[in-house]
């Protein structure tokens, strides 16, 4: 009887470790990023809007965009590195993986620049339509990825920890896009 006790105390003490949300900056980057990675209706929305703001796209363009960016954030991999407190703020360290979409961006326009008769119309003006598709075709195959650090800020807030409002270079790194050969430019 006291073999049955204690495995029911063991049992209850561990159930009890998982019952509830962990209350930390960690966990509130964890359930944040984990947002992208399941497609939430938040996340959704807003890479509706974003998708519907870019006027250089039409219809058909802006639908395989949006498919390059639910791939992203499916496919987005991230581990928490470090959490530092200061009172009610914390810095949360995150390693991300995504595709190297900046690469397949630049590599297009490197392919323009040496074959621009390849994206001329039937008047032999330059089409950009015809680049942009060839520049989401890339973007769809893509399986090259690379990592970024990004430093996460998060608040608590009525004893729940939030996380701050990201720096576009935070977002940026998110979607693929940043510009990493710019860092060395500015260190």
């Amino acid at each position: 009887m006291k073999k049955v006790f204690i495995a029911f105390v063991m049992l209850f003490g561990l159930a009890g470790c998982s019952i509830g949300p962990a209350n930390t900056p960690s966990k509130a980057v964890e359930e944040y990023l984990d947002r992208y990675i399941d497609n939430s209706d938040v996340v959704m929305e807003e890479l509706d809007d974003y998708v519907a703001n870019r006027e250089e796209l039409d219809d058909e363009q802006k639908d395989t965009y949006k498919e390059i960016l639910k791939k992203q954030y499916s496919d987005l991999k991230y581990e928490i590195t470090n959490e530092e407190y200061d009172g009610d703020t914390a810095t949360v360290s995150v390693k991300l993986t995504v595709y190297d979409l900046y690469k397949v961006q630049k590599d297009a326009d490197n392919y323009l620049a040496d074959n621009a008769d390849e994206f001329k119309n039937d008047e032999g003006a330059y089409d950009s339509s015809k680049f942009t598709k060839y520049k989401l075709d890339k973007m769809k195959d893509t399986t090259d990825t690379i990592d970024y650090t990004l430093e996460i800020t998060a608040s608590k807030v009525d004893n729940v920890w939030e996380v701050n409002q990201l720096s576009n270079d935070a977002l940026q790194k998110i979607h693929g896009i940043y510009n990493y050969e710019n860092e060395s430019l500015n260190e």
